[in-house]
């Protein structure tokens, strides 16, 4: 009984002692088991750790790329990334301004002028990658960095701007919708991207863009220079197209505002009424995208967007007989506040032909004044700031008020001024006259013209003359690019001396094609409609111009670049032709199908029923007097008769 025993006391030590070593060696610490502990302790902490390279990757996708250098790189690795960083792109500043400019004319029209500029300090053409959008419209963004548009302009109108007795626009626009882009260099096929980029904006913007293609594109080889910061103007990058045709209305101007930063809830967007904007004589908006220095320097470049909305109401005879003009009774409604993303909100009035109020006077009155140089000319404005909580005063609304002294005044005439029209007789032949009109008293200056006429009108080159009181002016410079049929249109551009005091014609005959009868509109007798002619010139200045752009310069005068004091660039457009070409009775198809119809119903219907049908002789049925006797024999048991 003994031996048991001690056996059994010796295998209860045995498994005593080893419990005690086990307990022992688990709590030694191991990396293992310490990384195990915390994941079990923080189960977050731990999914955390494992999203990490997730979340880092999509950062590093996302963020803009820039050079780092190496010791701020491997400082940079060494130090710990917040969950800040992680999950947000580094802030881009971005800037928006808006403005709007109001000159009475002195036909009793008046000219308003909107400005929205948003300034981006980002560089798509480095191919930088942005997700993150404040200001800067996203769709716009995208676009731009799909199809590696280094600038874009593009513009719808209705109506025609009446230079001689409007004068010159801040921003000129041809009837219709017009649309210009320089590509960068790295495109490769740039007419497959400028169809496919037609086919985007046609959404973007409602309109009919689509119907842009290569029978109203152009190459400009001189004209339409970038208006931004350009490395080179290679013209194959370029592409130019008008739909002169395009009708604008609201469902174009409601994605036009979608595009600003505030929308038309506040700022001076609020004011963009549909209903009255269109209630007008002239009406123009447009949106002008280019890459812009960012200081004078221009070590680092900025995409600027400036949304512009031109438009002229006619004003000068009113219920009342008065000849006056309010904020309220040309948009139906008042300012209130300016837009909050907004660093810079202003209305600029000008009172240049007022300088003692004796023509007009303007309520409520304002101590600002400022002047700019627009157009070669010293312009002088009264500028609301409605930053400024005081320029809405006591009942928190701004409705500037003009009444009318005065209607005397002159307009001083546009020293340059072109007009479009064709003459002849008969539906084969023709001839397109341009005139160009130089004002100037005494000094000339070169002009360039650019002229993009359909394939449908073959023009005969040897008939070209140029002249200038009475006599022949030779181009200084002529590209011409021949048509193709259904493919290509004709393009001319020349490069003229305007003398002063002049004006100088372009004349060119031309022959109308017959069209097959399918590619003909479903109103052939109302015509087609031919684009504006383009003349851009450097305009000689009457005061010096200012060729440094600075912040505090109003939007509408620095649109344009100037890079000469004594002179400022301008660009003029004609008007549309509508021309008549040779239309087939399109009613005589109808009278063919109708009489074909007529005899095939008669003639094979008749015969259709002759071989068809089966004939039986039928007997005519008895009298009456005959019923009754048959039905009496038959009574008797007699065979009817």
């Amino acid at each position: 009984m003994a031996a048991p025993r001690c056996s059994r006391c010796a295998c209860l030590l045995l498994v005593f002692i080893y419990s005690l070593y086990v307990v022992v060696i688990s709590e030694e610490p191991t990396p293992g088991n310490e990384q195990h502990a915390s994941v079990v302790e923080n189960p977050q902490t731990a999914a955390e750790t494992e999203k990490q390279p997730t979340e880092e990757r999509r950062w590093e996708a996302t963020q803009v790329d820039e050079t780092v250098p190496d010791d701020a790189a491997a400082n940079k690795q060494d130090l710990p990334v917040p969950d800040s960083v992680l999950t947000s792109t580094p802030p881009l500043k971005d800037e928006f301004q808006e403005e709007l400019v109001i000159r009475p004319l002195h036909s009793g029209d008046i000219y308003a002028s909107f400005q929205f500029r948003t300034v981006w300090e980002t560089d798509f053409t480095r191919g930088s990658k942005v997700s993150h959008y404040r200001l800067f419209p996203k769709s716009l963004g995208q676009v731009i960095s799909k199809f590696s548009v280094r600038e874009l302009h593009i513009s719808f109108t209705q109506g025609y701007w009446r230079t001689m007795q409007w004068g010159q626009p801040y921003l000129p626009s041809p009837p219709g919708a017009e649309l210009w882009v320089w590509f960068q260099d790295t495109v490769t096929d740039v007419d497959a991207t400028w169809k496919e980029l037609t086919n985007v904006l046609s959404g973007i913007f409602c309109a009919s863009l689509n119907f842009i293609d290569s029978t109203n594109t152009v190459e400009p080889s001189a004209s339409f220079k970038p208006l931004g910061i350009a490395n080179g103007t290679d013209h194959r990058f370029l592409r130019y197209a008008t739909l002169p045709r395009e009708i604008v209305c609201t469902e174009n101007l409601t994605p036009w505002k979608k595009l600003l930063p505030c929308g038309s809830k506040a700022g001076l967007a609020v004011l963009l009424k549909s209903e009255k904007l269109f209630h007008s004589s002239f009406h123009s908006q447009a949106v002008h995208i280019r890459p812009v220095c960012q200081d004078e320097p221009c070590k680092t470049t900025s995409l600027e967007l400036r949304q512009t909305l031109n438009v002229v109401f006619d004003l000068h005879a009113s219920g009342q007989g008065k000849r006056e003009w309010s904020l309220f009774k040309m948009f139906s409604r008042t300012l209130t506040e300016a837009c909050p993303l907004a660093s810079s909100s202003k209305i600029y009035i000008d009172v240049t032909d007022n300088p003692e109020e004796d023509q007009f006077e303007l309520s409520p009155a304002t101590h600002l004044l400022s002047q700019a140089v627009v157009l070669g000319d010293r312009r002088t404005f009264s500028v609301y700031d409605l930053t400024q909580q005081v320029t809405f005063g006591t009942v928190r609304s701004l409705n500037v008020l003009i009444r009318w002294k005065s209607t005397e005044g002159d307009m001083l005439r546009p020293l340059l001024h072109a007009e479009r029209y064709i003459a002849g007789y008969g539906l084969q032949t023709g001839e397109i006259h341009t005139l160009m009109y130089n004002n100037h008293p005494f000094r000339s200056f070169p002009v360039l013209l650019l002229d993009s006429v359909p394939w449908y009108l073959r023009l005969y080159v040897h008939t070209l003359t140029v002249t200038s009181k009475g006599k022949d002016n030779k181009p200084s410079y002529i590209h011409y690019q021949p048509s193709k049929d259904r493919m290509r249109p004709h393009l001319l551009e020349m490069l003229v001396q305007l003398p002063p005091h002049s004006v100088t014609e372009v004349t060119m005959q031309f022959e109308r094609a017959l069209l097959k009868w399918t590619e003909y509109t479903p109103d052939p007798n109302h015509g087609f409609y031919v684009g504006s002619s383009v003349v851009s010139a450097l305009v000689p200045s009457t005061v010096a111009m200012n060729t440094n752009i600075t912040k505090e310069q109003p939007l509408f005068s620095t649109f344009f670049p100037t890079k000469e004091e004594s002179s400022y660039f301008i660009r003029v457009y004609t008007e549309p032709l509508l021309v008549n070409l040779p239309t087939p009775d399109f009613s005589m198809p109808y009278n063919v199908i109708c009489l074909t119809c007529t005899v095939v119903a008669v003639g094979y219907g008749s015969l259709y029923n002759l071989l068809t049908r089966s004939f039986q002789v039928e007997e005519p049925s008895p009298g009456l007097a005959k019923r009754i006797a048959n039905v009496i024999r038959k009574m008797r048991g007699v065979p009817p008769l």
